[in-house]
């Protein structure tokens, strides 16, 4: 079986360096203990466990100001996915130590929110709802901001004559991003856009459907949670018109999918550890279908 190694793939810029950071402070004798991460620090639980080993423990939820309620002392670390004002002002009436693990690409979403609210735009926020990531972009200006998934969720709005601007989750298809943009457009006339999809994202779905073309199948190795890897699914049977399916590990791969197959794309989303994606490369390039097996046996 032919393996076509789809580039870019796996680990952003924004998971190396949340990653090596947290790591860093669990490794430094003087940081105050214990060791908190609010929510997980990327959306892939073998990332989550590998940093289980250092004794970080991360409390898992989708309500920040919820979960920083269960921290009474020590450090907490906030994840790529970045966290409300609101949060960050919680954490120091407690006392806590923070470690700012935000995305890069995330703050730059949070410091476009803020300036323009200090404009006077009402904003619509493309994401994805009980994500992290919405949460913390909404929350630095939750009087000016309204979540939407798509342009229908707009429509109950009282827009009219309002500045507006439509900024997005860092994480999204660009595709159905685009679409929706469109048709906020054709409605508000007067809308600006800031397309926030991070580069990371854009060049591994761009990749993803470029290569599907010459494969029979496409295997996404990621977590369910993750946006940016069920993301490439979607845009691989949407844009490419090729089956596609996430797997969490080798296990998760069913011999029914690569039947008849003769050329399977891998790629991983952007949270996915490296060790896991060449785990499903070398068993798809050491894979014999059952029957081809029997007959050569």
């Amino acid at each position: 079986m032919e393996v076509v190694k789809i580039t870019p793939r796996g680990y952003c810029y924004g998971v190396v360096d949340a990653m090596k950071l947290v790591r860093q402070v669990a490794e430094n004798p003087a940081a105050k203990k214990p060791i908190f991460v609010l929510g997980l620090i990327v959306h892939n639980h073998h990332a989550v466990e590998e940093l289980d080993r250092y004794g970080v423990i991360s409390l898992d939820g989708e309500n920040r100001l919820e979960l920083i309620e269960q921290v009474k002392d020590g450090t907490v670390v906030f994840t790529a996915h970045g966290v409300s004002q609101e949060v960050r002002r919680r954490a120091e009436e407690i006392g806590l130590d923070v470690v700012d693990a935000t995305c890069p690409d995330v703050t730059k979403t949070h410091d476009l929110i803020r300036r323009l609210a200090d404009d006077g735009y009402t904003i619509l926020y493309i994401g994805r709802r009980g994500h992290p990531e919405p949460e913390g972009a909404m929350g630095e200006a939750p009087d000016h901001v309204h979540l939407i998934e798509t342009a229908k969720d707009a429509e109950g709005l009282d827009l009219d004559g309002r500045k507006l601007a439509v900024v997005t989750q860092t994480t999204l298809s660009r595709w159905d991003t685009e679409e929706t943009i469109s048709h906020l457009r054709e409605r508000f006339p007067q809308i600006e856009v800031f397309n926030e999809i991070c580069l990371a994202t854009q060049l591994r779905q761009e990749a993803a459907v470029r290569e599907a073309s010459r494969c029979d199948v496409v295997i996404v190795v990621g977590d369910t949670r993750s946006n940016n890897s069920n993301r490439l699914v979607q845009v691989v049977r949407e844009q490419a018109g090729r089956p596609a399916y996430l797997v969490d590990t080798v296990a998760d791969i069913d011999p029914a999918w690569l039947e008849g197959k003769q050329t399977v794309g891998v790629t991983a989303g952007s949270s996915t550890p490296s060790p896991i994606t060449r785990e499903v490369v070398q068993f798809l390039e050491a894979y014999k279908a059952p029957e081809t097996a029997t007959a050569r046996g």
